[in-house]
């Protein structure tokens, strides 16, 4: 034998990517059935697509640059053709609706939920694979199937437990800022993607970060440079001008209202006003200065009024207020749902109505601080994307929960468990062992037959680690009696806390009882419901 060092890979986690446990797995299964039933009341049905597409289907729309792997995993097949794991649920999707166009119904209406991959740097709480849930409607370029996914979004956050005012879903439109580039002379694709995507990080960057982005550049902490978009100070200023709109302090009540209306949250322009030397007044002329509510639909007035007075720009304002009838119509107001100019979306593909869901209250990060967690869900509307295939307009539109991301915020809330374990501990019968097992899951309970040593103190360690409610011994001479000895092994924990010898531990044994082998089920079962009670 040689004495050469024997070689071993060293275990660790590739960068960006993360194991999970069993509580975190329960909670998503858990909170994955909820919006499933959500998004099939509402009639949509699922689909599933691979999670490699070939490069070319996916487009250009994430990575920047011309490396296929670039901003997404890629690898070449056996025939040299490059294939990349999705980074989104939207473009596999229209690559399945261009092969299959002619025999699906139209409008067609899907969900799908699965991993997706970003070959992006990661960071606290970005990962380079998570889970998203969308669901789109292929086929309709009306604003009521825009309008639709905002309330069905509304309706999934409130199933999982959210109150109106915890959340909010902000729409906007992209032609609002394509018109408002087009008159500032911004006509270049590559710089008008970086103005996209410098927008879209507002929330994270604030307005000095996006300001930065859109001039010369910015500089991460960890020294990486971003380069800007190059704009003139007065170019950003005037896109700048998009996000006042959507960023005023509430100063009004509406207390007299009736209940469902109070969910347009009062605000006041005044800040806006200032800036824009009396805007507001002049256009709200029986209004005193400051003092105008903002609703979904003053401000797509106010905005219509500002913004210069193109084609592009008044078709996007009659599709936000077409969008905004249908929502309040259906008493969905701007504290659930909200026109936010602001938001933009930073993915090329979207053409139109753009949304976002954000969360309101504050929340605990890993690191135990109290953070705005900002956004858990998004969406709009892509008309082009088909057309890459087929070179015929398809209109869609979609909406995406980022799973992974909203259990990181909802996981204070409520924590979904595995129903509760019963161990059947195996001494010296296996075979009885694996039949009490039996009998309790026919029940309904959650069991399971311990299968490893055959010592006694190792198979009741066993058992407190693995969390079991209940552990079930049977040895000879409860088989003798025709009997078996229940052990509540949580109220035993919580009791040992406070016992302090052996002799006060055997007086208060009610956390271990003895009872006939055909009473198990009956007997497991109330332990089981006195604990979930």
């Amino acid at each position: 034998m040689s004495g050469d060092k024997v070689s071993r890979p060293r275990a660790r986690l590739p960068r960006g990517f993360r194991d999970r446990g069993a509580a975190e797995i329960v909670a998503e299964r858990a909170c994955l059935d909820t919006i499933r039933k959500v998004y099939e009341s509402y009639g949509f049905e699922p689909l599933e697509t691979p999670a490699f597409e070939y490069t070319d289907a996916l487009g250009k729309f994430l990575p920047d640059l011309d490396r296929p792997n670039e901003g997404v995993f890629s690898l070449q097949d056996d025939d040299s053709q490059w294939m990349s794991l999705r980074y989104d649920l939207t473009a596999p999707l229209a690559r399945y609706v261009a092969e299959n166009f002619q025999n699906l119904p139209k409008p067609f209406r899907r969900y799908q939920v699965g991993p997706v991959w970003r070959n992006e740097k990661p960071g606290p709480g970005r990962y380079r694979e998570f889970t998203q849930f969308d669901a789109d409607t292929v086929g309709s370029n009306s604003p009521s199937a825009d309008a639709e996914l905002l309330m069905m979004t509304c309706d999934v956050l409130e199933k999982l437990g959210l109150a109106p005012g915890e959340y909010v879903i902000k729409f906007n439109t992209r032609e609002i800022l394509d018109g408002l580039l087009n008159e500032l002379g911004l006509t270049e694709l590559s710089k008008r993607i970086t103005v996209l995507r410098a927008l879209d990080k507002y929330d994270r960057l604030g307005e000095r970060g996006v300001k930065a982005l859109l001039g010369k550049g910015r500089t991460d902490e960890s020294g990486d440079h971003t380069t800007g978009a190059g704009l003139a100070e007065e170019q950003i200023d005037q896109i700048m001008m998009l996000f006042e709109v959507g960023q005023q302090p509430s100063d009004l009540s509406f207390d007299e209202l009736p209940d469902w209306e109070k969910q347009d949250s009062a605000y006041s322009y005044s800040s806006f006003d200032q800036k824009l030397g009396g805007f507001v007044n002049e256009v709200y002329s029986s209004r005193q200065p400051g003092a105008l509510p903002i609703s979904n639909k003053n401000t797509i007035a106010l905005l219509r009024s500002w913004l210069p007075k193109t084609e592009t720009i008044n078709r996007a304002c009659q599709q936000l207020e077409q969008i905004s009838d249908i929502v309040r119509a259906r008493h969905f107001g701007s504290k659930r749902i909200r026109f936010d100019p602001s938001i933009i979306r930073g993915l090329e593909y979207y053409t139109g109505p753009v949304f976002e869901a954000q969360l309101t209250f504050p929340v605990t990060n890993d690191a135990g601080e109290t953070v705005v967690f900002g956004s858990v869900a998004g969406g709009g509307r892509y008309d082009d994307l088909v057309a890459r295939f087929t070179g015929q307009q398809v209109p869609a539109t979609g909406i995406s929960i980022g799973v992974s991301r909203l259990l990181s915020a909802l996981r204070s809330r409520s924590k979904p468990a595995l129903a509760p374990l019963v161990v059947v501990l195996s001494l010296d019968d296996p075979q009885s062992s694996f039949r009490m097992a039996a009998e309790l899951r026919a029940a309904g309970i959650r069991a399971e037959t311990y299968v490893g040593t055959k010592k006694f103190g190792d198979q009741l360690k066993y058992a407190d680690k693995r969390g079991a409610s209940v552990a079930v011994i049977e040895g000879g001479d409860e088989r003798e009696k025709g009997q078996v000895t229940l052990k509540d092994l949580a109220l035993g924990a919580e009791m040992s806390k406070s016992i302090e010898n052996r002799a006060d531990w055997i007086k208060g044994r009610a956390a271990q009882v003895s009872v006939a082998r055909g009473a198990l089920v009956e007997t497991v079962r109330a332990m089981l419901h006195v604990k979930g009670s």
